[in-house]
């Protein structure tokens, strides 16, 4: 959750529908972002 509330404390939209959209999008930039930090692991050997 501290996650989300990175991107802003409040909802912007009113319509219940728009809502779950833009948590949608927040989740999918939080997804995105960690994918880029994280890092690739190389086997060895």
């Amino acid at each position: 959750m501290r996650c989300l509330k990175a991107f802003g404390e409040r909802i912007a939209a009113r319509d219940p529908d728009r809502q779950t959209a833009e948590i949608h999008i927040r989740v999918a930039l939080i997804n995105r972002f960690n994918a880029l930090g994280t890092a690739g692991i190389v086997r060895l050997g």
